[in-house]
C-alpha cells in the first residue's frame, strides 16, 4: 500500500507520511466495525412475519450508551491524532533548521520564480540569479523557499517531499526541506489559479554538491 505514495526524498517525509497511514488504519478499522454493527442490526431487529421491527427511542442508558460510547472513542482517537500530528507540524512548520540555502519562491500566472542571492548575499541587488520553474538545489542540505504570490493565491506543492504551502499575495511565507536523493521531481501548483493552472509546472532538481557548484558557476550572472 506505500506505493500509493510518490516515493519519500526528504528528511521529514517519513513523518508526515505517518500521520497519513495512522489516520488510514483508524479509519479502516472503524468503518468495518460500523458498517458490521449496521448489517448486525438491519438482521438483528428487523420485520419478521408477526413481529414489527424494533424502534428504539434512545431515551434509556442502554440505547444511549451506543452513541455516548462511540463518541467517547472517537474522542480519544481524535486526541491521539492531534497529539502525534502535533509533534509533525512542530517540526516541519515551527521548528526550521538553519537554512544552507536560502531561495525566494514567486507564483505568477502561470509559472514559478526562483531567485538565489548572488555573491553579496543580499535579494534584490543586481548580482541575483532568476530561473523559471526549475529550482536547484544541493542534496543533503537544508533549503528554506520564502513563498510570495505576483498575483492570485498559489499552492508550492512538492509531493516527493511531502511539502505543501499556498503562495498568498502580500505575504512572504517560508518553508524548508532537505533532500536524501538526487533527481528530478516535479512541483505542481496545487491551487486553481486561472485558465493555465494546469501547465504551471515546476520541477526540483537535485544535485550533488558538486554538480550544484558547477551548475552555479555556469548560470550566475558575470560581475
Amino acid at each position: 500500500m506505500h506505493s500509493w505514495f510518490p516515493e519519500n526524498v526528504s528528511t521529514y517525509g517519513g513523518d508526515v507520511d505517518g500521520i497519513f497511514w495512522f489516520i488510514f488504519y483508524i479509519v479502516t478499522v472503524w468503518f468495518f466495525i460500523t458498517e458490521g454493527l449496521i448489517l448486525y442490526f438491519i438482521f438483528r431487529y428487523r420485520r419478521k412475519p408477526g413481529r414489527s421491527a424494533v424502534y428504539a427511542t434512545g431515551d434509556t442508558w442502554s440505547q444511549l450508551a451506543w452513541v455516548l460510547v462511540p463518541l467517547a472513542i472517537v474522542v480519544v482517537l481524535d486526541v491521539l491524532i492531534d497529539v502525534r500530528g502535533a509533534d509533525v507540524w512542530a517540526k516541519v512548520k515551527g521548528q526550521r533548521p538553519p537554512a544552507d540555502l536560502v531561495v525566494r519562491g514567486v507564483g505568477k500566472q502561470f509559472n514559478w520564480e526562483f531567485i538565489y542571492a548572488g555573491p553579496d548575499g543580499k535579494f534584490g541587488s543586481e548580482d541575483d540569479l532568476a530561473t523559471d520553474n526549475e529550482l536547484h538545489v544541493p542534496v543533503g542540505k537544508v533549503i528554506h523557499v520564502l513563498l510570495s504570490s505576483k498575483d492570485v493565491i498559489h499552492s508550492f506543492f512538492l509531493p516527493h517531499f511531502r511539502l505543501k504551502q499556498d503562495a498568498v499575495p502580500g505575504r512572504q511565507i517560508p518553508v524548508w526541506f532537505e533532500a536524501t536523493k538526487i533527481g528530478e521531481f516535479e512541483i505542481p501548483c496545487a491551487e486553481l489559479c486561472g485558465f493555465g493552472h494546469s501547465g504551471m509546472n515546476g520541477k526540483v532538481l537535485v544535485h550533488s554538491a558538486e554538480d550544484y557548484q558547477k551548475w552555479l558557476s555556469e548560470k550566475w550572472p558575470k560581475s
